[in-house]
């Protein structure tokens, strides 16, 4: 589950991680009364406004139609009222969202930590996340932190470092010191990072976080390391013991079909193909598009409709998948093993039934526990339903079906 910097900052801090002071808005004035606020308590003349959406690239990307970033500077209270204004409700295009953008609902305005003169400081980056390839946690860092740390991954390799954490003893202190040493780090600077990256980690397990990525860390000219940005997404398999985090979760940042299928708990993610897909099973789903694929289509979805599949289930799926306008037809593809091939085909020609006139060709492909009885349901229904028993068989129905 992605959340949003202000959020994630919120849980550095209960972790004692050092970070730039801010105050989330949604409103204009609200992002006036943060400014203020932020003056009391960090004594700072200069804020910097921020969009809140789940998308990197922020500072180099554009409202739609305007010249507005995602992130600003504002020098007076005016400037915030008016940048503020500028970025609610627009559009925010970065090279994380695509040509769609996303919607800024919510602002994030964070007191200024460049110290004034300091026309050089320091901007570090680091990121901790699961290696699968070693299963073991890895700390990234480099000492070219900033808005192109992904041209610096790409195009200078050698100046990013890895440190591989054992599951088993842990992070352990000499690895901090590693890390700060391969940052060039040394003095008041090298204390505070050790004990930055060390809590930083903590956050990290204590979190059940899948990835933490701070970019920049900001040293600054008397030594202290703080995180200027906060990126964090977190395991949803662990929500259930986070309820405050859990409460974090923002619907308004997620595909509205995602949303839908999680309400009917079908596990759904939209692609950009042109056929339905709708199976049980992640692994026969991960099949099921190769099989398109193959056929010359191009799958529009992964849909999980569980070993459970009955009439309601199915409905929820074909409402969803129709939803997306790319659809040209649609495969169901169910291997009747703890639920009966009959019983799926009747849950099929019910759904059929209750959403109406269907536009798009339908293929089902029923394997297993009852196959022939439910092809037989779906040849006698009298709907526009083609059925089918072997997988080449379906795979060829859905080249015919798409030209």
């Amino acid at each position: 589950m992605n959340i949003h910097e202000y959020q994630g900052k919120e849980i550095l801090k209960k972790y004692n991680v050092k970070i730039g002071e801010g105050i989330y808005a949604d409103t204009p004035e609200g992002a006036v009364e943060a400014a203020k606020k932020l003056s009391e308590t960090t004594g700072t003349k200069v804020w910097i406004v921020k969009a809140q959406i789940h998308a990197g690239g922020r500072g180099k990307g554009k409202v739609i139609g305007t010249e507005v970033r995602g992130v600003m500077v504002a020098k007076t209270l005016d400037e915030v009222r008016e940048k503020s204004k500028a970025l609610l409700g627009g559009t925010l295009v970065t090279i994380q969202t695509g040509e769609q953008g996303k919607v800024v609902n919510k602002l994030l305005i964070a007191a200024d930590v460049y110290y004034p003169g300091e026309t050089q400081p320091k901007e570090l980056y680091v990121s901790i996340l699961l290696d699968r390839g070693t299963g073991q946690n890895v700390i990234i860092a480099s000492t070219e932190g900033g808005m192109d740390i992904e041209e610096v991954a790409h195009s200078t390799p050698e100046k990013i470092t890895k440190e591989f954490i054992d599951p088993l003893i842990g992070f352990q202190g000499f690895q901090a010191r590693k890390i700060a040493f391969g940052l060039g780090l040394t003095g008041p600077a090298f204390k505070d990072f050790v004990v930055f990256i060390t809590n930083l980690y903590k956050a990290y397990i204590g979190a059940d976080a899948s990835m933490i990525e701070i970019n920049p860390v900001l040293k600054t000219s008397d030594g202290q390391i703080l995180a200027v940005d906060a990126k964090i997404s977190l395991d949803d398999n662990a929500l259930y013991r986070h309820p405050d985090l859990a409460a974090y979760r923002d619907i308004t940042e997620e595909d509205p079909l995602e949303v839908e299928a999680g309400e009917n708990n079908l596990n759904y993610v939209k692609l950009d193909g042109n056929v339905g897909c709708m199976v049980n099973g992640a692994g026969l789903a991960m099949a099921t598009m190769d099989v398109i694929k193959l056929s010359g289509g191009e799958p529009a979805n992964f849909l999980d409709v569980g070993g459970g599949a009955n009439a309601k289930t199915v409905e929820a799926g074909f409402r969803i998948i129709l939803k997306d306008p790319n659809v040209k037809a649609i495969l169901i593809n169910i291997f009747g093993g703890i639920v009966r091939c009959d019983r799926v085909a009747n849950g099929v020609v019910e759904a059929y039934k209750a959403i109406g006139d269907i536009k798009v060709p339908i293929i089902v492909r029923l394997q297993g526990t009852n196959a022939e009885e439910g092809a037989k349901i779906i040849n006698e229904s009298g709907l526009k339903v083609s059925s089918a028993v072997l997988l080449k068989d379906a795979a060829a129905l859905v080249k015919k079906v798409i030209g």
